[in-house]
């Protein structure tokens, strides 16, 4: 967490007020820093975050609520704030509680004001669970919890003031901090931060004469801030001043991309975006911020606020609004719409990024008339991304979106046979049981056999999690058969992956031809989820036939897939497996630590195991053998030991630390032996359109697989794979 100023710019003064912060968090559990609009709340608030973090071993996390318009996420928008509540089916204020007990830990919780009613309470409950927490909250009143400490930020003094006109201005041509104009400017801005960074970026373009002037027209009609965005606003070109009020329409974050669909036409044309953006920075108005190599352009809350008032003066607000939520429709559409390996992880972190704004366009759409089909179909199109990283906020969009759309379409379908997949993975069995039915009705009415195949696998998924494996396989077979008639890869996918488990479960054979056909489809099609668990079920087959080289081959490329998705089931029953593979070598301490690992995962999720309890036998026979090889106490430690680690951690603990295995025939080194049979066509000069020919792959997974190959030998170009390759195979 950083706390300095936009693009990196230096922080100037508050030093008394961050002594203050620092004293009152050594023994007060809320401390809350309150002041007027653009006096500079939020920036105090991380520096002081970030000077006090040596004393929170628990950690820091930063929970962002200027974007957040329904008071009753709260709990899920601090719970993104944490490493593994968002995975967890838990209610989110428990799940957050939870993620916060890990010892002292400090809890920031910026721009509450909008939220005061919710906050209150909210924060009150997580002090009283939790003892050793700090709560550090910004806004414009205090909460008036019992023990809360006020901080009340005033504007700065004239020294500091002039000190970040300087700062900011430095830039200017023939600017001179000491001139008298500068400390007029900033006593007319009433030593306002925000107010002093906007007037100071002026002096690119105007003299500071002209700047206190400007001032002075707007000051004698209103009062700081308004008045400097009005003369700010006036400063801009017509284009600029358009875009700055369409841009309000964000919650979030946008990237160019983002604004150039919503923003552009009607006086804005596409081409001339990247100018009034830019222009908008320099203006103070956007704040850029790169996030993985894209550049992302914020608003401050009080700038945003501005925008608002004038998109909502200007007629234009609902087309805006329904812009804002077709391009949003578009994202998740193309999310589901590709599932590929490789596009899955860039899939995954974009819906992160951009979920705030996802919260926004859903929330419009569900409260616009005619637009709650629109609503239910992303909701269901989000299906990964509700299961994967929000449980608790997706059931809840579900309950929400079916209660709107109930046309008994398609559409409703959809959400229908989606919504009980998150009911399930809630624990919320009879939920899911009636969606089904009701699913499978509309979809037997109107024909639609590929929801009718989802609704076969989630009535198997159903019996398996009420302890009925046998009757759960046979609905996964009829889902096999219903996905395979209608040709959807990725239904079939699924299908057979978990057909493939039940079955490795059993020890039988057909649990191999299974998890290979669904290998060689996820590869023919590029898919990577479900190919992750049809390889745990090759490990399972594999090591359950006493074939521990190739069930550690598998397993470490299933956990590899599972980590990369951060599909923490999938993380959680790897772990689990290398445990076992572990103790069947006697290694109990390392057994020990990874089921330490799994546990913490599990605790996280909130259940054990999810859809695969059949598994639940092997988990205890490894228990069994672990305690008794390491003693209780020894054991007791090792698990401890191992939940403490954090899950990236873990991963790369699991696939290290172990004698090795003897070589498989046909692999090269570190590879597996698909990875290694890419490189070989590698080493022959095969472009990746070549390579995905000659093996019947996707280009897109051929792509793929070169990525780990690079990734594994640390190496950075094809050729260096090359000259490894045959160094290692020449006689």
């Amino acid at each position: 967490m950083t706390a300095g100023g936009p693009g990196g710019a230096s922080f100037v003064g508050r030093g008394p007020e961050l002594a203050e912060i620092g004293r009152l968090l050594g023994t007060a559990r809320v401390v809350t820093v309150v002041g007027v609009g653009g006096v500079g709340k939020t920036r105090l608030a991380l520096r002081a975050a970030e000077e006090a973090g040596g004393s929170f071993p628990g950690g820091v996390r930063l929970a962002e609520l200027a974007a957040l318009e329904d008071p009753a996420l709260l709990a899920h928008a601090v719970g993104d704030a944490l490493p593994v509540a968002g995975h967890s089916a838990r209610p989110p204020l428990e799940a957050v509680i939870d993620g916060l007990r890990g010892g002292p830990a400090l809890v920031v919780l910026d721009n509450c004001e909008h939220l005061l009613p919710g906050c209150a309470p909210f924060v009150d409950t997580l002090v009283r669970a939790l003892t050793e927490l700090r709560v550090l909250v910004t806004g414009r009143r205090p909460l008036g919890l019992p023990g809360e400490r006020v901080v009340e930020l005033a504007p700065l003094p004239e020294p500091d003031a002039v000190r970040l006109f300087a700062d900011r201005a430095a830039a200017a041509p023939g600017f001179e901090a000491a001139g008298v104009e500068t400390a007029e400017i900033c006593r007319r801005l009433g030593g306002l931060p925000l107010a002093i960074e906007m007037a100071a970026v002026r002096l690119r373009d105007l003299t500071a004469r002209q700047v206190l002037r400007g001032l002075d027209d707007r000051l004698r009609h209103g009062r700081v801030p308004q008045a400097l965005f009005e003369w700010s606003h006036d400063l801009c070109t017509p284009g600029e001043r358009l875009l700055w009020r369409r841009v309000s329409v964000f919650s979030g974050g946008m990237d160019l991309e983002a604004a150039e669909h919503v923003c552009a036409g009607d006086g804005i044309a596409r081409e001339d975006m990247p100018a009034l953006v830019a222009g908008l920075v320099g203006a103070s108005v956007l704040r850029p911020c790169e996030h993985d190599g894209v550049v992302r352009y914020h608003l401050q809350d009080t700038v945003r606020a501005f925008g608002r008032a004038l998109l909502a003066a200007s007629g234009e607000e609902a087309a805006l609004r329904r812009r804002h939520r077709d391009y949003y429709r578009r994202i998740t559409s193309r999310a589901w719409a590709e599932p590929s390996g490789v596009a899955q992880r860039s899939w995954t972190e974009r819906l992160r990024r951009e979920h705030s704004d996802l919260r926004t366009a859903l929330d419009w759409s569900l409260r616009e008339p005619g637009g709650a089909e629109t609503a239910l179909t992303m909701i269901a199109e989000l299906l990964y991304h509700w299961s994967g990283h929000h449980l608790p906020e997706g059931a809840g969009w579900f309950d929400r979106g079916l209660a709107a759309q109930t046309d008994p379409g398609e559409a409703r379908a959809h959400g229908l046979w989606a919504g009980a997949w998150i009911a399930l993975l809630a624990g919320d069995r009879a939920t899911a049981a009636a969606r089904l039915e009701e699913a499978g009705a509309i979809a037997g009415r109107l024909g639609l056999r590929g929801i009718r195949g989802h609704v076969a696998f989630l009535t198997g998924m159903t019996a398996v999690r009420g302890g009925d494996l046998r009757t759960g396989m046979r609905w996964y077979e009829e889902a096999v058969r219903a996905h395979r008639a209608v040709g959807d890869p990725v239904g079939l996918a699924l299908a057979l992956s978990r057909l493939a488990l039940a079955n490795a479960s059993l020890g039988r054979a057909a649990a191999r031809d299974l998890a290979e056909e669904c290998v060689a489809l996820c590869d023919l099609y590029g898919e990577g989820r479900h190919r992750a668990y049809a390889l745990l079920a090759l490990s399972i087959s594999a090591w359950r036939r006493g074939d521990t080289r190739a069930a550690v081959e598998h397993g470490d490329e299933s956990l590899r897939h599972s980590a990369l998705l951060d599909d923490r089931l999938g993380l959680g029953v790897n772990l689990e497996v290398h445990a076992w593979f572990a103790a069947g070598a006697r290694d109990h301490e390392r057994a020990a630590r990874l089921l330490g690992a799994a546990d913490a995962v599990w605790a996280a999720a909130g259940s054990r195991m999810g859809e695969f309890g059949y598994l639940s036998r092997f988990r205890d026979a490894c228990v069994a053998a672990t305690r008794t090889g390491l003693g209780e106490a020894a054991f007791r430690s090792a698990l401890a030991r191992g939940a403490a680690v954090p899950p990236g951690e873990a991963v790369a603990y699991a696939l290290t630390n172990r004698p090795p295995a003897a070589q498989a025939p046909g692999k090269i080194g570190p590879l597996t032996r698909r990875e290694t049979e890419i490189a070989r066509l590698v080493a022959e000069g095969l472009s990746n359109k070549d390579i995905a020919g000659r093996l019947v792959i996707s280009q897109r997974t051929a792509e793929g697989h070169i990525e780990h190959i690079l990734d594994k030998l640390g190496f950075s170009s094809r050729v260096q794979v090359a000259a490894w390759v045959n160094g290692r195979t020449a006689v």
